[in-house]
């Protein structure tokens, strides 16, 4: 199926898209010479997702394969922020209003998928980059499945929805490198999954109260799902290891911890979020010492 959309602004895909892809290696997400591929679990099926920007045109040209392939096309422009109101945002820094200068079309995407916004993010919880990409990386390969189409060719994937997570072993979740703690989340949320895509429906602050009613979501979690699931402009990941000071750095030249770094957000009430991602698109200081080493007590494979 096909589809060619005209936003009514310069739309810059890789900005608006960059948060959805889970380190180099991702192996739901490729980019060939512009062009964006996404494997991807709709409430149809699964579906490949092409994309391509035509910048002389200021036309998005999109392809996709799949049972899922109509509902991804009709999402296309609110994926791709066309729901966003930035409207009302003021930047109240110098370093702020740059970024806002640097990135003048970003918008937030409402990517409409709780489940695979939340998978990922779960297994991201306390843990280095490196071995959250590996464990994400590993689950899809093992209990996903290939992206309908071109997405074979492409060694693109698609990942594994609930019902299949349900049924992942104890044992299993080890040789994927992902702990205990992690893994009971995702079963508890795998159980409630079609409960966690009615939050869709609902504001903000609901959809926050309803995803932390769950043991082992808080609220860095609750945040990194609303921004990219419901376009949620207001979501800041609180309890990052990194970005209180990455903010911290931007606009006070100093470390901030999170009661800190509330009452620094709280004037931008209800577009933080739009305040961490426009500062988290540029670094904003040298960081200097050893980096974490990833845990080593699990099964690698």
């Amino acid at each position: 199926m096909v589809r060619e959309w005209r936003p009514d602004w310069p739309c810059p895909v890789a900005e608006i898209w960059g948060h959805w892809r889970r380190g180099a290696g991702d192996p739901t997400y490729r980019v060939d010479r512009g062009r964006h591929w996404r494997g991807i679990g709709t409430p149809l099926g699964p579906a490949t997702l092409s994309v391509q920007p035509r910048n002389g045109e200021g036309v998005i040209a999109a392809e996709a394969w799949g049972s899922g392939a109509e509902w991804v096309l009709d999402q296309l422009p609110t994926m791709l922020g066309a729901a966003d109101d930035p409207d009302g945002f003021v930047p109240r820094h110098p370093r702020l209003a740059q970024a806002l200068e640097d990135h003048p079309h970003w918008r937030i995407g409402r990517g409409n998928l709780v489940w695979q916004a939340l998978l990922p993010a779960v297994i991201e919880q306390k843990v280095t980059g490196q071995e959250a990409f590996a464990g994400f990386r590993r689950l899809v390969h093992f209990h996903g499945e290939r992206a309908p189409g071109p997405g074979v060719a492409l060694h693109l994937w698609v990942p594994p929805g609930p019902e299949v997570v349900r049924l992942i072993a104890s044992w299993q979740w080890l040789k994927l490198h992902i702990d205990p703690a992690r893994s009971r989340t995702l079963m508890r949320c795998a159980q409630v999954a079609d409960a966690l895509e009615r939050t869709l429906a609902v504001p903000g602050d609901e959809a926050d109260r309803r995803l932390r009613s769950i043991a082992g979501i808080g609220a860095w979690t609750s945040a990194e799902v609303r921004f990219r699931a419901h376009g949620d402009a207001d979501a800041v990941s609180f309890g990052d290891y990194h970005i209180p000071n990455e903010i911290g750095h931007a606009l006070l030249g100093h470390d901030l911890d999170d009661e800190a770094l509330a009452e620094l957000l709280e004037p931008y009430r209800p577009h933080r979020h739009r305040v961490q991602a426009l500062l988290g698109m540029r670094r904003w200081r040298e960081r200097h010492g050893p980096r974490l080493a990833p845990r080593t007590h699990l099964p690698a494979r």
